[in-house]
């Protein structure tokens, strides 16, 4: 026995030496390259970078390294899953994503396509690219220095890979290998129990205004952390490039925002942009699928997946992939089946946002939108002109409608395998409504606006298209749709509103609820006597609104929402308890209940569910600590001179990561109470926020 302790811990002592000097050998010698590019980052007064370039290249080089420094983890992150190879760092359980860039062919479309992408955005992304390996230089660590040197390439693959995964792909990847087959008709009340977070933008022409000002609320909702957590930055280049918003840790460009002559925001629309086909195999060979009564041999690759299992220990699993001439095929307990999705095969997500950041006028942001390489996203768009646009944004695939695309379709015909998409013409779209007012709130197309002008019902119902009003949409229309002459006051109050519509989801079941409700016991009678009375308002200080909160889980639709009154009665019941041992009170304010964390710092908040001033959380030590919602927006407006001014909040600050620095939460107070800080276009008026200034 002590023969054997003594030889496993001489392996054990020589693992760990092995795997010392491997940490050391790693991040002792990372040669800084002589980079030609010309930009000074100035950090304004909350930290938010102002990168100014001679050329776009130098812009883009500028903003890499200032988001580096702000939050080069998540970068990171994004890197390995974009190269397949997070396993090899985070170990087995990020093997799946690795797999799924295989199975997807990122990297083979990004090889096989890079050179169909103009010049100069492959020049941008190499220099974006450039920006991070200078960061990486300049702060070597054993981790960093796995994904160095980056590329171009490896920007453009980040898009690829992200894009079909923000119209929840892997949701179907995911339901396909369960043990039981599908049911994906399902798919959209899924999507909405799950996936609360939505987003709002509302555009006003100056027909609607008081003052005679165009107006825009960017207004996006999204995690407060990780991957997709907006980041604010401005971009001035001498070629043009001057535009100031939000954009996702890897991006080169700004993805919401505006510029001096324009702005545009998205909010999430749930096409349907995937379709799964149920294939039938060749009992004689279980590499062949039949197909208009013909065997095909599947195309078979090898997925090699790189898996850490110790330092600098690895293990590679090699993983079978399969492709039809549907698209990547997936074998399975209960039958095997293939993928098509939108947009399978492109990789112009940045070179059309680029576009979109550059445009001048309306016509230039229609010419950008009509590249239709983002297959999502509501779009609304305003002008210095008083021009203002919407359009529901979708790569729709044109489908044979003798099939019920909901659901499974056969996998035999290849008839019905579609290969067109609609239009950007023939899609919902809706140019300068008479009411000069437009909307999206994750809701129809055809409700846009208010009277003549919105959008006419003509693609079919296979494409997926929303017909419901998420209650944002109907507070909006109820608010904005109802003032003829919007003063800049009420354009903000009417953003931070809290009420639930009377005809919400909210409402239809609070009501519903109430008449249900028989007991003699005078605690709930009290207790529903505050439901009852509550004005369907999500005030800080309002006392009915922790109660309904912690009751009522609702969704966008009425008809997604499953009324369970058992399940409701327990919960209320539940909630009533809580309330009383947590606070002595039922009827507590929802500030004392709903709080902004960061860090030390502890906000009441304002808001919930599905409200314009949308708030989600989490329940964490008796409170429910918000993760996500309203958070980075913007309220840009231009003048009777065309001249535009902005106003922008961060839920929490610039610095993603830093809890030292100042800029960790140094808005988190401003955004608690509905307060905004200057967003700043011009460098005149940067001048005298300037905090720092530096070069990379």
């Amino acid at each position: 026995m002590i023969k054997i302790l003594k030889k496993y811990s001489r392996l054990f002592f020589t693992i760990i030496l092995v795997s010392s000097i491997y940490f050391i050998s790693t991040i002792k010698y990372i040669p800084k390259k002589n980079y030609n590019y010309n930009v000074t980052i100035h950090r304004d007064t909350w930290g938010v970078p102002h990168i100014y370039g001679d050329k776009d290249e130098d812009a883009a080089y500028g903003l890499a390294y200032a988001h580096a420094e702000d939050d080069f983890q998540t970068i990171f992150d994004i890197l390995l899953a974009s190269r397949g190879i997070s396993a090899s760092i985070n170990g087995k359980d990020s093997a799946p994503v690795d797999y799924l860039v295989g199975l997807l062919k990122i990297w083979d479309t990004v090889e096989s396509k890079y050179s169909t992408l103009s010049p100069k955005i492959i020049s941008i992304c190499n220099a974006y690219a450039d920006g991070i390996n200078t960061y990486i230089e300049n702060n070597p660590t054993k981790k960093s220095i796995e994904i160095y040197p980056i590329t171009g390439k490896d920007i453009i693959a980040g898009f690829a890979l992200r894009t079909p995964l923000m119209f929840k792909l892997d949701w179907y990847i995911t339901e396909l290998m369960k043990d039981k087959k599908p049911d994906f008709s399902i798919y959209a009340d899924n999507l909405t129990k799950h996936s609360m977070h939505g987003s709002n933008v509302v555009a006003l022409s100056p027909k609607r205004t008081s003052d005679n000002h165009t107006r825009l609320a960017v207004n996006s909702h999204q995690p407060w952390e990780g991957p997709v957590t907006w980041y604010e930055a401005h971009i001035n280049s001498n070629e043009g490039w001057n535009v100031t918003g939000g954009l996702f840790p890897g991006s080169p460009v700004v993805l919401k925002g505006y510029n001096d002559n324009l702005g545009w925001s998205h909010t999430v629309n749930k096409p349907d942009l995937v379709d799964v086909y149920e294939l039938t195999l060749n009992p004689n060979n279980n590499n062949q699928y039949l197909m208009d009564g013909n065997w095909l041999d599947f195309d078979i690759s090898n997925i090699p997946i790189k898996v850490k299992i110790f330092g600098p220990i690895h293990w590679t699993v090699n993983k079978e992939a399969l492709h039809s001439i549907h698209g990547p095929v997936l074998k399975t307990s209960h039958g095997v089946y293939a993928i098509r999705y939108a947009g399978m095969g492109l990789i112009g997500q940045v070179e059309q946002w680029y576009k979109m950041n550059k445009s001048n006028n309306l016509s230039d942001f229609k010419d950008a939108m009509r590249m239709m390489e983002i297959p999502m996203f509501n779009t609304v768009y305003a002008d210095k002109k008083g021009d203002i646009f919407y359009v529901y944004n979708a790569l729709i695939p044109k489908r044979d409608s003798n099939y019920s695309w909901d659901s499974m379709v056969p996998g035999d015909n290849s008839k019905i395998i579609w290969n067109e998409y609609y239009t950007f013409d023939e899609l919902p779209q809706s140019t300068n409504p008479k009411s000069g007012y437009l909307q999206n709130c994750n809701s129809t197309p055809y409700k846009a606006t208010v009277g003549i002008g919105n959008p006419v019902k003509k693609l079919p119902l296979n494409t997926g298209i929303e017909e419901y009003q998420t209650n944002r949409a109907f507070r909006a229309n109820e608010l904005y749709g109802t003032d003829n002459t919007i003063s800049k006051e009420e354009f903000y109050n009417y953003k931070y509103d809290t009420y639930y519509s009377r005809n919400s989801v909210m409402s239809y079941a609070r009501d519903r609820f109430i008449n249900e409700y028989k007991t003699e016991d005078t605690k709930i009678l009290s207790a529903l006597e505050i439901l009852k009375n509550w004005d369907l308002g999500n005030q800080k200080i309002n006392r009915g609104a922790a109660l309904a909160q912690l009751t009522f889980k609702i969704t966008y639709d009425l008809d997604d929402f499953k009324y369970n009154y058992d399940m409701l009665k327990n919960r209320f019941n539940e909630s009533v308890d809580f309330l009383m041992t947590e606070f002595g009170r039922v009827d507590v304010e929802l500030g004392q209940l709903q709080v902004l964390k960061r860090g030390k710092l502890e906000l009441p908040l304002d808001g919930g569910p599905d409200v314009l001033r949308a708030i989600y959380s989490k329940m964490e030590n008796n409170r429910k600590i918000a993760t996500g919602g309203d958070c980075y927006f913007q309220m840009v407006q231009w003048d009777t001179n065309g001249k535009v001014s902005a106003e922008s909040i961060h839920q929490y600050g610039s610095a993603t990561l830093d809890s030292s620095s100042i800029h960790y939460n140094d808005q988190a107070k401003l955004f608690a109470n509905k307060k905004m800080k200057p967003s700043i276009i011009n460098f005149n008026d940067l001048k005298p926020y300037i905090e720092k200034s530096y070069t990379p």
